[in-house]
Order: structure tokens, then sequence, then C-alpha cells
């Protein structure tokens, strides 16, 4: 009896303690917001079939804000400019986020339109996406946000657990059907500076469709690299219409506030029925991407770029690029 007394003693002066250094900490903080701008534009000259196209563009302007509540809760509200409408002529803007996050010592909480999980280790590591999206957002695996809710559990500084219950038509979309998008991901650090993710989702509307993602990085003081492999069964939720793809990307620290980037994507589609070429063979192909970016200054990037679109359909032409991007944000 004296020690479950004991106990019961040390466990309410161990909380009392926590309640008033939480109320110190509530008593120093102040609630406290800034705007959000970040803006991708570039000068490309395209070459195709020995004919060339030059234009200048404002890929996206993200405009938002955001604002802690407390220690733990805090909201965000961007706007994503710059697709254009069905004319092809104006520009266009959606709510790209719009979600309240509650932020423990371990755990996270988000709601709303939310970031999704799928490729957001995998953009860090590419650290370009103002010259061009990684490769599940480039070739449609899914949308970096969506109308849900997402936890995030630490269970340890080298293992995370995240998963989420997703609207499953993207943040450009409201909810059309009952159809909701579950999605689970393992993100893990083996070794300094060495990560790995594997990453599940599933909807089914009909068919299911099914993702896989399986992602090593690493993060070293003058180079950072990644290599990540996207399996999706069903794409579109239609019968045997499976995709596959490799993506690998390095960036490597010169001198003078630059960088040196590469990459290449490898993006196939599954034969059916004997046939010699894949269901989405007009859509499959390799791309080369090399680059260097500069940084003048604070909030600014500049990189002259190039790139090669090499279609597997021979019926297809070659397409290079040749770039001038830039972006900005503060």
């Amino acid at each position: 009896m004296k020690i479950i007394r004991f106990s019961l003693l040390a466990l309410l002066l161990a909380g009392s303690k926590m309640v008033m250094a939480q109320s110190a900490k509530q008593e120093d903080f102040r609630p406290h917001g800034k705007a959000l701008v970040q803006v991708f534009s570039n000068f490309t000259y395209r070459l195709s079939d020995s004919k060339g196209k030059p234009s200048f563009d404002i890929s996206r302007a993200y405009l938002g804000y955001e604002y802690a509540f407390s220690h733990r809760f805090s909201g965000k509200v961007i706007f994503d400019a710059g697709r254009p409408d069905t004319s092809g002529i104006k520009l266009s803007a959606v709510l790209k986020n719009a979600y309240l996050q509650y932020n423990g010592d371990k755990l996270r909480l988000n709601f709303g339109v939310i970031p999704t999980s799928q490729f957001m280790l995998q953009d860090k590591f590419w650290g370009h996406r103002y010259v061009a999206p990684t490769f599940m957002d480039a070739y449609h695996f899914g949308p970096e946000a969506d109308l849900g809710a997402s936890l995030a559990w630490k269970f340890s500084p080298y293992v995370q657990l995240d998963v989420s219950v997703l609207n499953g038509e993207g943040y450009q979309k409201l909810q059309q059907d009952s159809a909701l998008q579950y999605t689970t991901g393992l993100t893990i650090q083996p070794v300094k500076n060495l990560y790995a993710r594997f990453y599940f989702d599933h909807i089914k509307k009909g068919m299911s469709q099914n993702t896989y993602s399986a992602f090593l990085g690493y993060a070293g003081s003058k180079v950072t690299a990644g290599l990540e492999y996207n399996y999706q069964l069903s794409h579109a939720n239609v019968n045997d219409q499976d995709r596959s793809g490799i993506s690998l990307y390095a960036t490597m620290k010169l001198k003078r506030h630059s960088n040196l980037f590469i990459r290449y994507d490898k993006l196939w589609s599954k034969r059916n029925d004997g046939a010699l070429d894949g269901w989405d063979v007009l859509n499959d192909g390799r791309l080369y991407l090399a680059g260097i970016d500069f940084h003048p200054v604070k909030g600014v990037t500049i990189s002259p770029n190039m790139s090669g679109w090499y279609p597997v359909h021979d019926t297809h032409h070659i397409v290079s690029r040749f770039n001038l991007s830039l972006q900005f944000k503060f």
C-alpha cells in the first residue's frame, strides 16, 4: 500500500510540474502568422521533329498564409495559380491546401485539403520541383494534395509511420462518389544519411487501384541522391491497366552557391494478351534531364537546364527542351 501511495504521489508531482511547464509555455506563446509566396517561371525552347518553339511560362504561383494558434495547433491556406483554364488561354487558381494541423512531440494530425505523403520525401530529395515534378506527380500516379485526414506517428528518431484517408479525387475536385482512398507509408533511417521509404495506397471504384512505391535516398554534405520504383495496379480503376517506372536523381554541391543535378526516368505499361507494346505505349518512354542551379540571394534560384523525352513508340518524335528556369519564394 505504501508503494502505491508513493507512486501516486510521484505521478501527481510529475503531472503538476508538466502542467506548470506547459502553462509557462502557453503564457510565453503569442499567436502569429506569415504570408507564403512561391513562383515558378521559365523560358523554354522546345525542339521536336526539327521544329523549334520558344515560349515563356509561369508554371506555378503558390500564394497563401499560415497561422500558429498555439504551440500545437496551426493552419495553412495555399492557392495554386498557373494551370490554364479549359480555353487554354487564361490562368486559373485552385485551392491546394486548407487544413488544420496538430503537431505533438511524436504525433502529427492534418485535416482538410492536406498535402499527401505519397511522394513528399522524394520531392525533398529531388529538390528541383520548379524544373520538373517528381516521378509520381509527373506521370499521374497520384496528386500532391487531397481532401482528407492524415496521421504521422514518430516511433523514434529513425522510424515514422503515416496513414491517411483521402477523397481520392485530388485537390482540384470535390467528393464525387462514396469511394475513399486509404494510404500507409513507413519511413526509416537505417544508418546516418541513408533513408528508406515504403508506401501503399488503395482505392476501389468497381475495380481496385493499388499503388506500391519503394524509395532509397542518400543525403550527404556534398551529394544528395535518390532512387525510386513505382508500380500502379489497374490505373484509373481499369482492369489490366498496370504501370511501372523508376526514377534516379542526384544533386552535387558546387562552389559559389550552385549545384549540378541530373535525373533519369523510365515509364512503361503492362503488355496485355501477348501484345508487343504496353497498353499505354503512346505515353511510355524515358526522360533524361540535367542542369545547374544558382542561388544569387536568399529565396531566388536560377537554373539553365535541358531535358530529352524519348518515347517508346516510333510514331512519336524525341522532344528536347532547353530551359531557363526561375524560382523565388518568401
